[in-house]
């Protein structure tokens, strides 16, 4: 398997060709080219050659690449092939949502310790997932071994709740806050700003024809 660092533009399309590749191989396809790989995940094919270069030879030229093997590949090196439990902090509409579809049969991820500081919500189960207090938060993420937490609270708590989960040992954060975080560099923090992803899809409506050409 690769030693090198590779860009992260490509370590984020890795699971896009992960989900397709699966796709194929429940179709019974044996063998996908890159152009027939361009144009079903919509990255040229010059871009998926040249991801896939960082790995080494993967495909075979004139052949193209096998189905079963390369998703073998990339199952090891996105982790598939052990369950990975993560954590969510913060449980209101957005965190009760994701509880409750908790990445069902989709990939190895799995919601397996909520917190909240609503005492009503405290101690209970919500969607098959325990909420415990979110006091215990730094004594639960080492007990159950869980350094990934997606965080979905309120701005104004993001940082603060940022730095216990640092304190506590976790290594990324799926934020779902508007605040960009400060954490030390060993800690990964993937940002998701569903106004900012909204904003722009207008902006791009408005400003941009039927045609994809700038009005």
């Amino acid at each position: 398997m690769a030693t090198k660092k590779i860009p992260r533009a490509t370590a984020r399309r890795l699971p896009i060709y992960y989900r397709y590749l699966t796709i194929l191989l429940n179709a019974k396809k044996e063998r996908v080219s890159s152009t027939e790989l361009s144009e079903a995940v919509q990255v040229d094919s010059a871009t998926i050659r040249r991801d896939f270069s960082y790995f080494g030879e993967l495909g075979k030229r004139g052949y193209g690449y096998d189905v079963a093997s390369l998703l073998k590949f990339f199952k090891g090196i996105l982790h598939q092939d052990s369950l990975v439990s993560v954590a969510l902090v913060g449980v209101g509409s957005l965190g009760s949502a994701l509880l409750n579809f908790n990445f069902h049969q989709d990939t190895n991820l799995r919601i397996s310790a909520a917190f909240d500081t609503k005492p009503e919500l405290a101690n209970k189960i919500k969607s098959g997932i325990p909420v415990y207090p979110a006091s215990d938060i730094k004594k639960q993420l080492k007990e159950q071994q869980i350094d990934i937490v997606i965080l979905t609270v309120p701005g104004e708590h993001a940082q603060e709740v940022a730095d216990q989960l640092v304190e506590a040992g976790v290594r990324g954060i799926l934020n779902f806050s508007p605040v960009r975080l400060s954490v030390p560099k060993g800690v990964q923090v993937q940002n998701i700003d569903l106004t900012n992803e909204l904003q722009t899809l207008i902006y791009f409506i408005k400003n941009y024809g039927p045609d994809g050409s700038k009005k």
